[in-house]
This record gives structure tokens, sequence and C-alpha cells, in this order.
């Protein structure tokens, strides 16, 4: 028999590590919203399971001298996307996360409550890779079948001034292209892109 694509939020195309750090989203939330950001741990470091361990609260702390910063903080996401492309889950879509903080978005505050958070492994400035996109893609794509998906924004749209991911290397022009008939990247961001005009560039 055939398994579902999405059941109780988790997609199937996703490794599932239960991070604790969620709670449920208000009653009633209409999932509207898809947030891009973009991590690293430590800044600039890749393959690790520290992001795994970050967003699980299992992080060691005296690991590197950068995570002493992150002792009190508890927070999540939906999904990371390694840079092969590979796609872990954390929460489920139907609870709430902790990504975005104190954010808007149209008007409405704590898009925690309507969004999911996707975060892509890399740091503000440099580019992602190829693989990290077409996975966002299927994702978006697959997400946007199951939820109402009506945008697709930046940690940076939603909390400007205080956050910069996914970063001016993310090519949301791009990402728009490939999402055609899809789920729509904010003409904001699009707006507002400065970087390569091409995957991986």
């Amino acid at each position: 028999m055939k398994r579902a694509v999405w059941r109780h939020g988790w997609w199937k195309d996703a490794r599932p590590i239960a991070s604790p750090n969620f709670n449920p989203r208000p009653e009633g939330a209409r999932i509207g919203l898809a947030v891009v950001h973009s991590i690293s741990l430590p800044p600039g470091s890749y393959g690790g399971d520290e992001v795994e361990a970050f967003f699980c609260n299992r992080l060691d702390h005296a690991a590197d001298p950068y995570f002493d910063a992150l002792r009190e903080l508890r927070v999540s996401a939906h999904f990371f996307i390694r840079r092969d492309g590979r796609v872990l889950q954390f929460v489920s879509c139907d609870q709430r996360a902790w990504h975005a903080g104190a954010s808007s978005w149209n008007g409405r505050e704590q898009c925690n409550d309507f969004s999911i958070g996707i975060e892509l492994e890399g740091l503000e400035g440099e580019a992602f890779e190829p693989a990290q996109y077409a996975a966002l893609v299927r994702l978006l794509r697959s997400a946007a079948r199951r939820y109402p998906i009506e945008a697709v924004v930046g940690h940076e749209h939603i909390a400007p001034g205080r956050k910069a991911d996914p970063g001016p290397r993310f090519d949301w022009r791009a990402l728009s292209r490939s999402l055609v008939g899809g789920p729509r990247v904010a003409a904001q961001a699009i707006a507002d892109h400065r970087g390569s005009s091409g995957y991986g560039r």
C-alpha cells in the first residue's frame, strides 16, 4: 500500500527528528505562509549534527565558543535542508514551530502562528547549492497541495532589520521561476533580490 505523502503534518520525503520545541497553533489558524531561513553551526560549518542538536536542545555548548550564546535559546523549524538536498523534519506542520520570532506579514503579527519554517544549511552572504533549491521546490509544491500557502518569503522579509537570512545570495527569482503554477514567491522577495541569476552560481 502506498504511503501517504503527508501524515499528521509529517512529509514522507523528510527524515523525521522530533523536536520538543513546538506548541499548538492558535485555533483556526490558516497556514498561508512559508518562511525560508538559513542556518549553520558554527557559522559557515556544514555537514555536522549541530543544527539537529540545537533544535532538539542537545547542543554541546562547550564544543565551540559560539555555542555559549545559544545556551538559553529554545528554537526549531519544521524543516532543515542540507547542502546535498537531504530534508529533515523536526515539527509537524500541523503544529507551531519556533522559527520566526517577533515578525509580521501583511499586517499579521506572530508569523509562527500561520507559517511553515524551512531552514537551509547555509550562511548569509554565501550561495546555496542546486540540490537545496531542488529539494526546496519539491517541498514547497507538496506543502502547497496540503496547506493553503499563499506566499513564500525570507526571514528577512518578516523581521526586517532584525534578521537578514537567507541573505543576498539566495536566488528568489530562480525559485519563483521553478515554482510557476505552485506557491507564489512574494513580490517583495523578488524585488529585493540582489543575488546571482542561477542556482549555485
